[in-house]
C-alpha cells in the first residue's frame, strides 16, 4: 500500500516507485531476449506521477492512459504476475495474451486501459467523466496522455465538452520532452504552457514537477478536489523525463548521454524520496536496500510465472470480439 491520502513521505510510496522501475527494467530485458514482441514503451523515470496522483484518488475513481501503461496498472494495484503475463502473450495475462503491452485493462481495479493511438485516452476519458457525471456516482477520472498527444485534435474536443458540462475529469499531460523523437520546443507551439492549452475552455490548469512525487500529491489533490466537487476539469502538466527511448526499439539519438546522466543523478524521483526518507529518520541506507532486495524478489517471480504460464487456447481467436443483444421487447 501507498499509504494514507496525500502521504508521500512513507515507505510505501518508496516501495510502489521501486516496484514501477524494477518491473520496466525486467521487462526491458525480457524484450530483449525476445520474450516480449510488439511495442513495448518503458515508464522508467516517470514513477513520481503515477504513485502521487494514486495517493489523492479514491476507490472507484478511474484511470486511463495511453501506451506507457505499465506503471499506471502497477499503482492501481494490478498483480505484477499477470501484467508481466500478458506481455509475454500468455493464457493469465488481463488481456488473456491477446493485448499486449498497450492494451489491458481491468475492471476490478477501475483501469480502463493503455491505449495505442496518439491521443485517444482524452475522449475515452472524458466519455468515463460523462458516465460519472450522469449517475451522479462522486467519480473522478484520471485521463493520461503526453506531450505529443497534447497536440491532437480530438483532445480539444475533449477539453470543450468537459468544461461545457462540468464533467469530473483530471487530464494529466505527462511531459516527458520528447515524443517519438521530436522535442517538445520542435513539435509545439507555446511549448512551454501546457496546462494551459485548456485556458481557452475555461479549464484552470497547472505545471508541475513531475519528479517530485510530493509536488505531483499536492498538485493533484486540488485538481481532483475541483473536478469531484462539480467545478469541471483540471489540466495538470507534469515536467517528467523518461530515460529510455520512446520504444524498445529506439536508440534515442535524439538527446545526448550527458543529458539522460544529469537527469538521472540530479533529478532522480525515486533517488529523491529515498534521501527524504533517511534525512527524516524514516529509513536507513540499508533499510532502502531492504526494500529493494524484496521488490526484486517480486517482479523476479513475476517474470518467472510469465515465461511458465501457458499461451492461449486457439479458440480464444474468437472471444472478446463481438457481443450479441437481443433486440429490445416490443411493449
Amino acid at each position: 500500500m501507498i499509504g494514507s491520502k496525500g502521504d508521500t513521505s512513507n515507505l510505501g510510496a518508496y516501495r510502489a516507485m521501486l516496484l514501477i522501475r524494477r518491473f520496466e527494467e525486467k521487462a526491458g530485458q525480457l524484450y530483449g531476449m525476445g520474450h516480449i514482441g510488439g511495442f513495448c514503451h518503458l515508464y522508467i523515470g516517470q514513477e513520481a506521477i503515477v504513485t502521487g496522483m494514486r495517493t489523492v484518488i479514491e476507490d472507484g475513481d478511474q484511470v486511463i492512459t495511453a501506451y506507457r501503461d505499465h506503471g499506471h496498472m502497477l499503482s492501481c494495484g494490478m498483480d505484477p504476475k499477470y501484467v508481466m503475463a500478458e506481455l509475454t502473450g500468455r493464457r493469465h495475462g488481463y488481456s488473456k495474451g491477446k493485448g499486449g503491452s498497450m492494451h489491458m485493462f481491468s475492471v476490478e481495479k477501475d483501469f480502463y486501459g493503455g491505449h495505442g493511438i496518439v491521443g485517444t485516452p482524452a475522449p475515452l476519458g472524458t466519455g468515463i467523466a460523462f458516465a460519472n457525471h450522469y449517475r451522479e456516482n462522486d467519480r473522478v477520472c484520471l485521463t493520461y496522455f503526453g506531450e505529443g498527444a497534447a497536440n491532437q485534435g480530438q483532445v480539444y474536443e475533449s477539453f470543450n465538452i468537459a468544461s461545457l458540462w462540468k464533467l469530473p475529469v483530471v487530464y494529466v499531460i505527462e511531459n516527458n520532452r520528447y515524443a517519438m523523437g521530436t522535442s517538445v520546443e520542435r513539435g509545439s507551439a507555446n511549448a512551454h504552457k501546457l496546462y494551459n492549452r485548456g485556458s481557452v475552455f475555461g479549464i484552470p490548469g497547472e505545471q508541475v514537477d513531475g519528479m517530485d512525487i510530493s509536488a505531483v500529491a499536492d498538485a493533484g489533490a486540488r485538481a481532483v478536489h475541483h473536478a469531484r466537487h462539480g467545478a469541471g476539469p483540471y489540466i495538470l502538466e507534469m515536467l517528467t523525463y523518461r530515460y529510455r527511448g520512446h520504444s524498445m526499439s529506439d536508440p534515442a539519438k535524439y538527446r545526448t548521454r550527458e543529458e539522460v546522466k544529469d537527469v538521472r543523478e540530479h533529478h532522480d524521483p525515486i533517488d529523491l524520496v529515498g534521501k527524504r526518507l533517511m534525512e527524516a529518520g524514516v529509513a536507513t541506507e540499508e533499510d532502502l536496500k531492504k526494500i529493494d532486495k524484496e521488490i526484486r524478489a517480486v517482479v523476479n517471480e513475476a517474470a518467472e510465472f510469465a515465461m511458465e504460464d501457458p499461451e492461449p487456447d486457439p479458440d480464444e481467436l474468437w472471444t472478446d470480439v463481438l457481443v450479441e443483444s437481443q433486440p429490445p421487447s416490443q411493449a
